[in-house]
């Protein structure tokens, strides 16, 4: 159905913007995507249907660890593995770059997330108290250790 997984740029922030309308009433705004781009502050892997962006992931690689900013599939493709896709490559960068653990967080009514985050093996590190700006939702905090490779 969709296209491999790829990296995304500066090229790219319109179809994230349009993508974040489709899944997020809170969302990054043009600058946001773009200055931290240009910073290298984060990385953006994606999934095209066709012409369209179908999801991506956004995560953040600091030292040795990883913190998964964003990840959001578009509606009319849910329920596909795409998700999972984007987490999976994602945790390949995160080999590549010798990352030892990983950090999110997530609204607390997020079913579908909260399940994909449990079956790669995250695990539920703590709570912040109406954390998100558009629902006032708690956020639950995740970890995730990489298996040592030595």
């Amino acid at each position: 159905m969709c296209e491999d997984v790829v990296v995304l740029g500066k090229d790219d922030v319109q179809d994230l913007i349009d993508l974040e309308a489709q899944c997020f009433e809170y969302h990054w705004t043009r600058e946001q995507f773009l200055l931290g781009l240009s910073r290298k502050a984060f990385k953006v892997l994606g999934i095209r249907h066709e012409d369209v962006l179908a999801g991506y992931i956004a995560f953040s690689l600091i030292e040795d660890e990883m913190e998964i900013l964003n990840l959001a599939v578009r509606p009319e493709f849910r329920r596909h593995g795409l998700a999972a896709r984007l987490l999976a490559d994602s945790f390949e960068v995160c080999g590549e770059n010798n990352i030892k653990k990983s950090f999110l967080d997530v609204k607390v009514s997020n079913e579908a997330a909260l399940s994909l985050y449990r079956k790669f093996g995250y695990k539920k590190i703590g709570v912040r108290k109406k954390y998100y700006p558009d629902t006032k939702e708690d956020a639950l905090l995740f970890r995730y250790d990489f298996p040592n490779k030595d």
